[in-house]
């Protein structure tokens, strides 16, 4: 069966679960981090290389004070606990987004995350934190510009694989599969560059429900799915997309 190489994940739906259950949203949360490890688990089992989780928006600011309080705290306890059991089991952690907006303590703790695990190679964990798309691609813009005005790229050269090698993530291959849960059929922002030709899978499973039957049903859809690129199906069996940029 085809496998994904990178699976990206908007993991959508813990407010809603608790308060299904008239708990607090931070409940919900807390959830939710247990269906991460079912993810990162899966992740591991199936030989997929690369996880990308959006776990906070850059939008994620406007919410409910005691909420991003709440979503603060609980990702503290995250990086204090989770880190040196993924990094025992050869995941290399990496956070892309506006990580100066964190306070200092956990911007400490996702440096230390990333120095520690910086060798491992068995699975890359990416996490969307304080993370935009369209930031994300002014911030490759800004790069390309500064390189332009100071010399170092001239401005006919500015092209599609130049902003690509500038955006997040660049040295790995864009996602294969995009999965969101919680019934919300949009990508809200979400890898916006890196998900052009990525399959989309949508669930109205809330998050903190997610096991590992979900997800199989999901790279079982994928598995069934003709990527063609832009090109024939014919072009397609015939191997055309070997030479494609992965």
């Amino acid at each position: 069966m085809t496998v994904p190489r990178h699976l990206a994940v908007i993991m959508d739906g813990n407010g809603r679960w608790a308060e299904r259950r008239r708990r607090p949203r931070a409940i919900g949360h807390r959830a939710g981090a247990r269906a991460v490890n079912v993810c990162i688990d899966f992740c591991l089992e199936r030989g997929i290389d690369a996880l990308t989780l959006f776990a906070f928006s850059s939008e994620n600011w406007g919410r409910p004070e005691e909420e991003v309080g709440a979503l603060m705290k609980l990702f503290l306890g995250a990086l204090d606990r989770e880190v040196d059991e993924l990094h025992r089991r050869g995941v290399r952690v990496r956070f892309i987004g506006e990580r100066e907006r964190f306070a200092a303590d956990i911007h400490q703790r996702m440096q230390a995350a990333e120095a520690l695990t910086a060798g491992n190679t068995r699975l890359h964990l990416n996490i969307a934190a304080s993370y935009g798309g369209r930031q994300d691609i002014a911030q490759a813009a800004r790069a390309l510009a500064a390189d332009a005005l100071a010399g170092r790229l001239r401005v006919e050269d500015i092209d599609e694989s130049a902003l690509d090698a500038r955006i997040s993530l660049a040295d790995l291959p864009a996602p294969d599969l995009f999965i969101r849960t919680g019934g919300d059929h949009r990508i809200s922002n979400f890898l916006l560059w890196q998900l052009a030709y990525t399959e989309l899978w949508f669930t109205d499973v809330l998050w903190p429900d997610l096991d590992a039957d979900l997800l199989q049903r999901a790279l079982d859809d994928y598995a069934r799915r003709e990527r063609r690129f832009g090109l024939t199906s014919a072009q397609v069996a015939g191997g055309a997309t070997e030479n494609l940029p992965a």
